[in-house]
Formats: C-alpha cells, structure tokens, sequence
C-alpha cells in the first residue's frame, strides 16, 4: 500500500529532508543519509527451491548495502505449481514486488501487473534475444533468470563399467541400445533400474519432454507457438518411444515418483544411471555427493527422431516481473535490486560462484562456469546444438493441466496414446479460440 503522509511537522521535516539528499547526492550512498530514507519492503515470490538458501543469502548483503531496505522472499517450486500459488497469492491481496513469469503467455496473462523494465541495466545487458518472448508494444516486462538447459543426466562411473561411449548416442536407436545394456547389467553395477521418471511431475512430463517433440513443429520459436491455434504433434511417435523407453527402464511406479526421489534418493544416491533433468540439479546433488557431482555426471540429449538426435533444449526458465500496481518506491527499489543482483561487481560474482547460474547477460567470464552440467549446456550452445524452450508459448496451463495429466493416465494405463494426443489437440484448440 501507499505510505500515508502524516500531517504538520513531520510531513515538512521528511520534505526537507529529501530535498537535503538531493542536493547532496555525492553522499547519497553513506549511511547517514540512508537511514533518512524512506524505509522500502521488498516482498519476492520466486520459483527456484534450488538455491532459496543462496538467494536468501544475497537478499541479505543487499540489505546491507541498503539500510532502508526490508526484503522478504516466498520460494514456491519443486513440484508445487508455482503459477496457481501466484494466483492465489494476487487474489490475497497480499501482492508480491517482484515475481517470476514465463515467456508470452505469462506476459499477456499478467500484462496488467507488469511494470516496463526497459529502463533498466539487466534490460540493457540481457543477451540478444532473450527478451523477445516479453517484450510487448515495445516494453520489456520482465528481464531474465538465468539460462538452463536439460536433457538426460547420466552416471558416468556406470557407462563407463557398462563399456558404453556417451560421446556414441546421439540418436534414439544408439540411446535404445545403451539403455538396454545397463539393464541387463544392473546387478552387477549396483542399480535398482536404468532410469527414475518422475511421472507425478507434470512438469517433467508436459513441458520439458514435451517441448524437445513439439519445439521442432514451430521452428523452435516461442512466439510462433504463443500465436498457434492448433497443435499438431508432428513428432508424435518419437515423443512416444522416448517417453516408453524411460517409462519402461524406470523404477516403478512412475506416476507416484517425484522430482525429490528422482534427484535426491535415486540419481544422486546412484541407484539409477540416467535422470531427466536439468543443470539446476547440480545443487541438490553436490548436497549429497560433492565428488559425485564434480566428477560423476554428464548431459545427453533427447533424442528426437526424425529431426536432431544431438540437440538440448536450452532457455530462460523464468523471468523476473516487477509488480506495477506497487508504490513508486518499491517499484524503483526493485528495478535497482534486480540492477544489482545482474550487473554489480558482488552481484556478478554471487550469480557465477554461488548460484551456479549460465548468465544472460553480457559482461560474465564464461570460463568461470564451474559445474559440469552447466558447463555442457553451455558448450551445447556454443556449438549451436539447441533446440528453443518454446513451452513458453504453451496456452496457460495446457502443458501441465492437461498435456502432463494425460501423460499421467497414459502411465497408468487409463489412455492409450492416440487418446493423449486428441484430448490434448482439443484442449490447446479449445484454449486458443
């Protein structure tokens, strides 16, 4: 809410006192002239359980450096739908400064709340096209997170026992055949099964897995996918036979198998060899095994037949919004801690070192990358070998609500295939009219 002036005294003595600081703005930085400022709230409702510790931690230098700044974080993810917890958290009444939101359809869904980033220094340093799937008539409205990307992560010490070359799949028949290799070796490499498929995460399912099988239909473009009235599932079969190939290799039952025993139980425990997921994992496995982590894993692509075998996807996971319907001052504020965080020396380093983050934004060392999921991400991208994150161009909902529910029944033998892709076709169709 807006800070209600008090009358007489105190009223002119706060207006001098700004005037005081404008004047004297070559020492608007000291602390003395900080704690006249007028004292600013924060509220940050952000998406990445991975590094809340982290974020919570760089929340609390830029505190400070900033005396008359309070900053309060909400982190909700990890399986939790963060998007109907954003809802309900405007619906509340009790609406964040700073949220995170995807590409277009998030932009048109909250167009309303977004104040114009354009005048900003992570605008200004966000790497060329990163911006172009929240840019509307001409204002930026959100500037991004990070870059991530995802694919198979695997166990190097077992490919390695198995006798298998992970540099040798690149297409679904060499990945097919390894798969099946580590499975008839399982016993002696000391695992319960090849993969773990977090079934009950829609999210894996409907938007990651999904995105590798439809990104190729709209020419790996976001906004083509965002402006689509249909959906065709060009690439039905291969969707098909990679998600049978992990759903078949899997520890079981898949539909009950979450995101925490997949990461933390399962991969980083090593009991299976390969896991859908991303770089943002790296965290939670280091956590328990930091020699593991360093040295043990790798990144595979997803094959897609019939289009590029060798190829991740690669993208913006979220960007930051900025609240408009807050006060003029928590709006300036939050620009300036977004403005830190990205281009200040301290914030640089934070993002790099502690994060762990692929940046998007320019004026980084790259060589300082220092996990290796990340760094094959990035050697991915150098190489040009990635396939869009066009799941942002998804109509609201459809990738998790419908596409990853379906996805559900099919693992449960509840849908056969043909079914997922009709309910699925009609509800984008449905969606988009």
């Amino acid at each position: 809410m807006k800070a209600k002036w008090r009358a007489g005294l105190l009223a002119v003595s706060l207006g001098l006192a700004g005037i005081l600081a404008g004047c004297n703005s070559d020492n608007a930085g000291s602390s003395d002239n900080k704690s006249k400022e007028e004292q600013v709230t924060l509220d940050i409702f952000q998406f990445k359980v991975e590094f809340k510790d982290q974020f919570e931690a760089v929340a609390k230098a830029y505190e400070e450096e900033n005396k008359n700044v309070k900053i309060n974080i909400t982190t909700v993810g990890g399986g939790e739908d963060y998007g109907a917890a954003l809802r309900s958290k405007f619906s509340s009444g009790n609406e964040p400064a700073i949220y995170n939101i995807g590409g277009p359809q998030d932009v048109e869904d909250w167009k309303g709340k977004l104040a114009d980033l354009s005048d900003t220094a992570a605008a200004e340093a966000a790497l060329e096209g990163t911006l172009a799937g929240v840019t509307l008539d001409g204002k930026v409205l959100g500037v991004p997170y990070n870059q991530e990307g995802y694919g198979l992560i695997y166990n190097k010490n077992v490919f390695e026992k198995a006798g298998i070359d992970p540099a040798s799949i690149t297409d679904f028949a060499s990945l097919e055949a390894a798969v099946k290799e580590l499975d008839n070796k399982k016993e002696e490499l000391g695992l319960e099964a090849v993969f773990a498929l977090p079934g009950k995460e829609t999210w894996v399912t409907g938007l990651h897995l999904s995105n590798a099988f439809l990104a190729p239909e709209f020419d790996n473009n976001v906004l083509k996918a965002f402006n689509s009235k249909s959906v065709e599932f060009q690439y039905s079969d291969a969707f098909k036979k990679v998600l049978d190939l992990q759903n078949d290799y899997s520890v079981q039952p898949t539909v009950s198998l979450d995101y925490s025993k997949q990461v933390e139980e399962l991969f980083s425990l090593q009991k299976v060899a390969m896991i859908q997921q991303g770089n943002w994992v790296y965290g939670s496995i280091a956590g328990i095994d930091e020699e593991f982590a360093n040295n043990g894993i790798g990144m595979l692509p997803i094959p897609v037949e019939g289009y590029k075998g060798d190829h991740i996807p690669v993208g913006i996971p979220m960007y930051w919004g900025v609240n408009s319907n807050a006060d003029e001052a928590v709006v300036k504020e939050a620009k300036k801690f977004l403005d830190w965080l990205y281009t200040s020396d301290k914030g640089k380093e934070t993002v790099l070192n502690d994060f762990k983050f692929i940046p998007a934004y320019e004026g980084y060392d790259s060589t300082k990358i220092s996990d290796p999921l990340s760094k094959a991400v990035y050697e991915y991208a150098e190489k040009g070998k990635t396939i869009g994150w066009t799941f942002m161009g998804y109509p609201t909902g459809w990738g998790q609500d419908e596409l990853g529910v379906q996805i559900q029944k099919y693992l449960s033998d509840k849908a056969s295939w043909e079914e997922v892709v009709d309910a699925t076709k009609k509800a984008w169709e449905g969606a988009r009219k």
